[in-house]
C-alpha cells in the first residue's frame, strides 16, 4: 500500500497531537497500520475511546496506541518485545510528553501471563504468517484481559479466517491491499 509518509515515520491523524510525525524503529517486517486504515478503525470507535484503556499489543510503530492516547484515552500500555522498537517507543512516549502511555518491553505472551487488568479496547496486530493470532486471542479471553464489554481491533494477512470465541462479535471488517482489518465487540460469557 503507498503511502506519503517517509520511509519510518508515521503521523497522528487525530486529537492533541494531531498532525505529530514520530519515527519508528527500522525492523524488518515492522508495518505501521496506513493513516486511512486508522482513520476508518478510530471512525468506529471514536463513541469509546475517549477516557478508554488500551492496551496495544505487538505495538510496532506504536501507531495505534499512540493514536488512541492523542484521541483522549486514559491509558495505554505499548507491548513489544523488540528492544530497539520498545527504546524507540519510549523516546516517543517522552516526547509526546504522554504520561498515559506506558511501554513494557517483553514478549506478548509472556505479557498475557502475568496479573491481568481489564481493558475497554485491545488493538492485537501480530506479525503476519507467524500464527500468534489465536494464541493471543484465547490468552485476551480466558485472562481476564478484557472489560465485560470490550472492543478488539484484529489484523492480519487478509485470506486468513477469524478464530473468535463465540461471545466475540464481529462489528466490523474491511480489506486493504493484502491486509484484512476487523473489529470485534466482545460481550460477556455466558
Amino acid at each position: 500500500m503507498k503511502t506519503n509518509q517517509p520511509r519510518n515515520q508515521l503521523r497522528i491523524i487525530a486529537g492533541t497531537w494531531r498532525g505529530r510525525k514520530l519515527g519508528f524503529a527500522p525492523v524488518p517486517g515492522l508495518r505501521p497500520t496506513p493513516d486511512r486504515v486508522r482513520e476508518t478503525l478510530f471512525n468506529w470507535l471514536a463513541p469509546v475511546v475517549r477516557g478508554a484503556r488500551c492496551l496495544d499489543l505487538y505495538a510496532g510503530s506504536g501507531a495505534l496506541g499512540l493514536e488512541a492516547a492523542s484521541r483522549g484515552a486514559s491509558e495505554v500500555v505499548l507491548v513489544d518485545n523488540d528492544a530497539l522498537v520498545a527504546r524507540t517507543l519510549q523516546e516517543q512516549v517522552r516526547v509526546l510528553n504522554a504520561d498515559q502511555v506506558r511501554v513494557a518491553a517483553v514478549d506478548t505472551g509472556v505479557y498475557l501471563r502475568g496479573p491481568a487488568q481489564p481493558f475497554d479496547v485491545v488493538f492485537l496486530d501480530p506479525p503476519f504468517r507467524e500464527q500468534r493470532l489465536q494464541d493471543a486471542i484465547q490468552q485476551l479471553e480466558a485472562g481476564g484481559w478484557l472489560a465485560n464489554v470490550a472492543w478488539v481491533y484484529l489484523e492480519a494477512e487478509r485470506e486468513l479466517k477469524l478464530p473468535l470465541p463465540s461471545n466475540w462479535e464481529l462489528y466490523r471488517s474491511k480489506t486493504a491491499g493484502q491486509v484484512g482489518y476487523h473489529l470485534v465487540r466482545r460481550h460477556p460469557p455466558g
